[in-house]
């Protein structure tokens, strides 16, 4: 996490508890000659344009007020939308009887790249069920091998 996103979650958090709304990722990045700071957030029952909204003004006048920012860049507040990312142990929780994609930085069984029904996660490994053609396979990827891990939507 950059020091910019460390900055804004500090700012943020009271905003999103405030509103009852999780934070889901903060990106600060450079696209072309522009810089975009983009806030991911959620809640039970999903976020509309108005929870955006509302966020977006709130936290535009907190960074004004604090100008943790050094240069220009355009706010961006969503929803993580359908294949939102996992980033922390209750994401992995609430994902459990969904299907997920995982990323691995090594191979486990020769594979990086994981796509399945994630049965089980108990902080120390996750437990996947994939489909392959017309059989089910069970596998058990430890959890500090994981490089990066979303919902994923399934066609089937």
């Amino acid at each position: 996490m950059s020091k910019v996103t460390e900055v804004v979650e500090e700012i943020a958090t009271p905003i999103f508890q405030e509103l009852g709304l999780e934070l889901v990722e903060i990106e600060y990045l450079k696209e072309g000659k522009s810089w975009f700071l983009r806030v991911y957030i959620d809640k039970d029952n999903g976020v509309d344009i108005e929870d955006c909204g509302l966020v977006s003004e709130k936290l535009s006048e907190k960074l004004d007020e604090l100008d943790p920012i050094p240069h220009n860049y355009f706010l961006e507040v969503s929803s993580p939308g359908a294949e939102r990312p996992l980033k922390k142990d209750k994401d992995f929780q609430k994902a459990i009887g969904k299907n997920v994609f995982i990323k691995t930085y090594e191979p486990i069984d020769g594979e990086k790249s994981f796509e399945g029904e994630l049965l089980e996660f108990n902080g120390q490994h996750l437990k996947i069920e994939m489909k392959i053609k017309t059989r089910k396979k069970t596998i058990e990827i430890p959890y500090e091998k994981v490089a990066n891990a979303r919902l994923a939507v399934s066609f089937s």
